[in-house]
Parts: structure tokens; sequence; C-alpha cells
């Protein structure tokens, strides 16, 4: 699985929840421009990171999401 999909997914859900990239990496305690590299495919978050943005409080916890970051581990 490429980057460019988890992070693809990671923006539509917290798109779809009105929750600004800022206040993503705020809760997830992250460097406020980490959200928006995820997304974009540029930065490959630690598992750690993947597993919490797929639980993410704010982002309901996504199959899709979920099934990407595994596929990023293995």
């Amino acid at each position: 699985m490429n980057p460019h999909h988890f992070g693809r997914e990671v923006r539509q859900l917290r798109e779809a929840r009105v929750c600004a990239q800022e206040a993503l990496a705020e809760r997830a305690d992250l460097n406020r421009s980490c959200p928006g590299g995820i997304e974009r495919g540029d930065v490959v978050p630690s598992l750690n990171t993947m597993a919490w943005l797929a639980g993410a409080p704010g982002l309901k916890r996504s199959g899709r999401v979920a099934r990407c970051g595994t596929r990023l581990a293995a």
C-alpha cells in the first residue's frame, strides 16, 4: 500500500468531519504541518501515529484507514 492511499483516506475522513489539519495535529500531539504531509503522502507516519489516526477522536474509526495502515506496516 502506498503512503498516498493512507493520506488520502485521512484527508477524506478529516474533511467529512470538518476538522482542520491544525486541530488534528493538536489532538494527535503532532507538529502542526505533519497532518498535511501525511495527507499528501510526503510524510510516512509511525505505526503509533497511523493507529491513532485510524481511530482518532473526531475521526471515527474507518476500516479503510485501518486497512491502509495494516498494509503499510506489512
